[in-house]
């Protein structure tokens, strides 16, 4: 049914087809978890035919050949560092951290140390979920990299799954809500409007995400809240109706209007650079990062159902930034 890198998968019996192709690996691979084998696919190593495939629930069909390349294993058990944390909030069932920018959140490949984990580990000890086996223990949601802001992390099991069933709701039916800072190039024709596109990896570059029809529904809500140097930066806050990976860069570069600083999706704005004023090119020059930072988190309380939200002023590059974007 399925082979290894290189080989090509078998076809997928008549008895099989329109099943799920998270629960179709299960059955054939039983050496893999369920877990694990959903991570494999939303890691973009499932492919049916030469389709890589990051939807779990997608159904399977007659004829459809699939593989899977399992890389070698990775280390399971991240170790605490000394790492410091700029902690809002803390109780026994959660922590919610300021992430700067440059800090990885979990570790892999490449960074499995000086990650927020390793930091985690070391302040909270072994009280946070899934310590004893799992990469990414208390882990809800994350942040890109280079993208600063506030974040939530269970410190237990049940904590960590009522916060997944908020973020998986997406604030449907609870209070959850997640808003975004960012400085976009150009002006948008309106103060508000909403991004409805879906996104998925992008086929020419696995690294990168891209608008495709058969992506996974992706909404951003963006608000205008101030406009630079005639128009040709914005300020734009983004609030999240949906939670994917890349979603509000991917969308605003869609959108026309690339995030200052995004080398990966907004490297064809470089250029625009020119027209700013001095202080503001060189602010940009420094800055080193996407212009984007989780300014609102709010959601209720796993233990107790009180609703909190938190609120994250600009860190110190980004106001230097808009400070010097505000010069005449």
């Amino acid at each position: 049914m399925a082979g290894v890198t290189g080989e090509p998968g078998a076809m997928v019996e008549a008895d099989v087809a329109r099943e799920r192709l998270d629960r179709l690996l299960a059955r054939r691979l039983a050496d893999l978890s369920r877990s694990r084998l959903k991570a494999l696919i939303e890691a973009g190593h499932v492919r049916i035919g030469g389709r890589t495939m990051t939807d779990a629930s997608h159904r399977v069909n007659l004829g459809d050949r699939v593989t899977v390349a399992v890389p070698e294993p990775e280390d399971p058990t991240p170790t605490g560092e000394d790492i410091p944390l700029a902690v809002v909030f803390e109780d026994a069932h959660l922590i919610v951290i300021d992430k700067p920018a440059g800090l990885v959140v979990h570790p892999g490949a490449g960074n499995w140390t000086g990650t927020l984990v390793n930091a985690l580990i070391a302040h909270c000890g072994d009280s946070l979920s899934g310590i004893g086996g799992v990469r990414r223990p208390g882990i809800v949601h994350r942040l890109d990299k280079d993208t600063s802001g506030l974040l939530v992390v269970a410190k237990t099991d049940q904590a960590h799954a009522a916060l997944s069933a908020q973020f998986a709701d997406h604030g449907r039916t609870g209070p959850l809500e997640r808003a975004y800072v960012a400085l976009a190039w150009g002006a948008p024709a309106r103060e508000a409007f909403t991004i409805d596109a879906p996104l998925d990896r992008d086929p020419h570059a696995r690294e990168k995400i891209a608008v495709r029809p058969s992506g996974r529904q992706a909404i951003t809500h963006v608000t205008v809240e101030e406009t630079f140097a005639g128009g040709l930066v914005s300020q734009v806050r983004c609030r999240l109706e949906t939670g994917r990976t890349h979603q509000i860069r991917v969308h605003m570069a869609h959108a026309g209007h690339p995030l200052l600083g995004d080398e990966t999706y907004g490297r064809g704005f470089r250029t625009k650079a020119a027209k700013l004023g001095e202080a503001a090119r060189a602010a940009l020059e420094v800055l080193g990062r996407q212009a984007l930072h989780a300014a609102v988190l709010g959601f209720a309380h796993p233990a107790t159902g009180e609703t909190l939200r938190f609120e994250s002023p600009l860190p110190a590059d980004l106001a230097r930034l808009v400070a010097a974007l505000r010069r005449p």
